[in-house]
């Protein structure tokens, strides 16, 4: 599914969001503070564009991802790597990361942790691959905490990002899931516990957006 988008996949992203996708992408990059001289996995980089934010702080950053097909139009399409720090594409599995023990200073996955088929083996697998002290930024869509604005919010992701994208995008049933994996997701406070459940510790969050979107961060103890 995700190799039958990535073609127009950064494209739909910046539609469908309205262009808020890039102010989140910003978010993420400063709450993950990354350094030169840092080690970066960004999971479920997709075609890496969000990677391009942590290595433009002179960090080396991993974009890793399920998908070839992503990888493969994120290779063609940053092939010149404007950052100061080195971007690398790695195809892996978020429940099996192909990666020594405590080789990250930090770890994050935007967009990504609900697609995965086991999120709680996921947290602990990105947990394995951080060094202690290391941290983890989880980016994903969440619960609007004004409930009327919510309700609007969660009529939009059912009846017309759908509509929007039978119009605009080329696998339009990748774009229904979309909407169905975001409403059926967990809101700000379970995911704090499925992250405090896979091994993290000083979990806490940020609401983006009214809540639409939440970052997570965390350590590794």
């Amino acid at each position: 599914m995700f190799d039958a988008i990535a073609g127009r996949y950064d494209l739909m992203n910046d539609i469908l969001s309205a262009g808020q996708v890039r102010l989140w992408r910003r978010a993420v990059a400063r709450i993950t503070r990354a350094v030169p001289g840092e080690r970066v996995l960004d999971l479920a980089a997709g075609t890496g564009t969000s990677s391009l934010t942590f290595t433009a702080t002179g960090a080396d950053c991993v974009a890793c991802d399920f998908s070839l097909g992503m990888l493969r139009a994120g290779r063609s399409r940053h092939q010149r790597n404007d950052g100061t720090g080195r971007l690398g594409f790695v195809a892996g599995d978020a429940i099996r990361l192909p990666f020594r023990d405590a080789a990250f200073d930090a770890v994050t996955i935007s967009f990504g942790l609900r697609n995965v088929a086991d999120p709680g083996a996921a947290l602990a697998e990105m947990r394995r691959v951080t060094r202690p002290g290391g941290r983890l930024v989880v980016c994903e869509f969440s619960r609007i905490t004004v409930a009327p604005v919510d309700m609007l919010y969660r009529r939009y992701l059912i009846h017309l990002l759908p509509a929007i994208a039978r119009r605009t995008a080329r696998s339009p049933a990748a774009y229904e899931y979309l909407a169905e994996s975001i409403v059926a997701w967990p809101d700000q406070h379970e995911l704090a516990g499925m992250i405090e459940a896979g091994g993290w510790s000083a979990v806490r969050w940020r609401d983006l957006s009214m809540g639409a979107v939440a970052v997570h961060v965390a350590r590794r103890a």
